[in-house]
């Protein structure tokens, strides 16, 4: 049964869809009949998926097909399947809120429904939705024509204060664990706080509790959003390889979200992987927009407590498309910005250290790549750049599930 939005949920909600569309265009390269069929037969996982922010939706289902220009949410089962992509990382992404008792437990309540939400739409559709929790339970449920579900947990803030909670996510089917979002937390130190300043350098104290409680129950840890010495920290500390889950290069574009070269190289040292973004204000610098800016702030704090029902988000998507409309987006990032991300980690440490993870409805996507349907662009671009089936199995999916795997290796 669908539950009805939560408000935690909302600011998380207009965020993601208030983020720069992208615009309809040319393909960037072609997609042959060759690199299509390659595509197909990969096995391929996304690092990082909002999606689940979707299911909650009023009157939106993922078996249905959307379109991005209509609704602006960018994955649903028919997508998934025109883009050949086998699943990936689905998130439990909660919104950063106070660190007092009653946000923790608002964030925990959320946290723990948005994780049903995700088994509810497994369960209600097992013909083409399989819940993993295992590396090697991916392949076999794409063999079966049904999408791998892993789930993630973006941000920690729900749990708290008690790291022993990690233990019910788990149980939820979580396998993957990042610190920190926009703003600093309980655990860690974020890339982006609004204060420009750290709280804690590094992980706090608790954060490195829950570290330990991550690697002994074999939970990956996520250093994107984190800020650079929370990934220190984790390649100091980590008894298994660590996951960027969706980040990108700082030398390609100097943004704190994106990972330096140097930093890249410690990651790879200690197998861990950078699965590339495709975030647009993380890929490069785009053109001050000031009125469009201005119209989707008020858009935001119209309806910073409202689209709980169809006819709210019905208003809500008419006036998004107006803003569009009036104030369009001249200066998107487009698929060889996103490229210029990939191939750079890609030289810096090599096909067994890279994989994808585009932040699809959490405001991932560019001109020439705006939905899930579109990503065996991807696969012909890394064909064209010189990359074989090999290079293209551990991108796709094999770096991701060898680093799972390694961390699973821990637990006794």
């Amino acid at each position: 049964m669908r539950r009805p939005l939560k408000p935690l949920l909302l600011p998380l909600l207009f965020t993601c869809l208030l983020a720069p569309p992208v615009v309809q265009a040319a393909d960037p390269l072609p997609v042959s009949a060759a690199a299509r069929q390659l595509h197909e037969k990969l096995l391929t996982l996304d690092g990082h998926m909002d999606t689940p922010a979707s299911l909650d939706l009023p009157d939106w289902s993922i078996l249905d097909e959307h379109h991005v220009h209509d609704d602006y949410t960018q994955v649903d089962l028919p997508r998934l399947k025109a883009g050949g992509l086998d699943g990936g990382l689905w998130a439990i992404y909660t919104p950063q809120g106070p660190l007092t008792p009653e946000g923790y437990r608002a964030a925990r309540d959320f946290a723990v429904l948005r994780g049903l939400s995700i088994r509810e739409m497994v369960a209600a559709s097992p013909a083409d939705f399989t819940l993993a929790t295992k590396p090697g339970d991916a392949a076999p449920i794409a063999a079966a024509g049904r999408r791998v579900v892993f789930i993630s947990m973006e941000n920690a803030y729900p749990l708290g204060e008690d790291v022993s909670l990690v233990n019910l996510f788990h149980k939820i089917g979580v396998r993957v664990i990042g610190f920190a979002h926009f703003a600093h937390n309980q655990f860690a130190d974020s890339s982006t706080d609004p204060s420009g300043q750290p709280k804690w350098g590094g992980l706090s104290p608790l954060g490195k509790q829950l570290l330990a409680e991550l690697n002994r129950l074999g939970i990956v840890p996520d250093a994107s959003h984190s800020s650079d010495t929370v990934l220190d920290d984790l390649l100091a500390l980590s008894k298994g390889p660590v996951l960027l889950t969706h980040s990108g290069c700082k030398a390609v574009y100097d943004h704190p979200r994106n990972i330096d070269d140097d930093r890249l190289r410690a990651l790879a040292a200690k197998g861990g992987v950078i699965m590339m973004n495709a975030y647009g204000a993380y890929l490069r610098a785009a053109k001050p927009n000031p009125e469009r800016e201005k119209a989707q702030r008020a858009l935001y704090t119209s309806y910073r407590e409202g689209a709980k029902d169809a006819a709210a988000r019905t208003a809500f998507l008419e006036k998004r498309r107006e803003i569009d409309r009036l104030y369009p987006d001249t200066d998107p990032p487009g698929f060889d910005d996103f490229m210029a991300h990939l191939l750079h980690a890609l030289k810096v440490v090599g096909p067994d250290h890279v994989g994808i993870g585009l932040d699809w409805d959490g405001g991932g996507g560019t001109q020439g790549m705006e939905d899930v349907a579109a990503i065996p662009r991807i696969t012909a671009a890394l064909l064209a750049a010189g990359y074989k089936e090999a290079d293209l199995a551990k991108i796709w999916s094999g770096n991701l599930l060898r680093v799972m795997a390694a961390n699973q290796a821990l637990v006794p």
